[in-house]
């Protein structure tokens, strides 16, 4: 009964404007963020690679690392956020697990991850 009006609750904030590509940990994507400052709205964009999806339904994430300068710079976005505009998928990238958090740890040449071909 409980996990039932759950449900109900959830399908009613559904983000229902986006379509979302299929990306997993590994990819390459650019995230468009509509960013509020104070009365004007404007659309940023973070690109940068997804290192996991963690979740279900209304409280599904994805984290997205890039690098800024020198600077390691990560983001947990929710999936149906109303703020995000859309996701372009640039690259399928081919790693063998669903969380990449050792990614973190390489630098340079290491921390290429080889392109699907799709």
């Amino acid at each position: 009964m409980n996990m039932e009006l759950m449900k109900i609750v959830e399908n009613e904030f559904k983000n229902k404007g986006t379509e979302l590509p299929a990306f997993g940990a590994g990819d390459t994507i650019t995230v468009h963020y509509k960013i509020k400052e104070g009365n004007k709205e404007r659309v940023q964009q973070f690109r940068g690679v997804v290192l996991q999806r963690k979740g279900e339904g209304s409280t599904a994430t994805f984290t997205v690392r890039k690098m800024s300068g020198n600077v390691g710079v990560e983001r947990i976005f929710p999936i149906d956020s109303p703020f995000i505009d859309t996701i372009d998928l640039n690259k399928k990238g081919k790693v063998r697990r669903a969380r990449i958090f050792y990614f973190r740890k390489l630098t340079g040449k290491k921390a290429r991850i080889k392109e699907k071909r799709f």
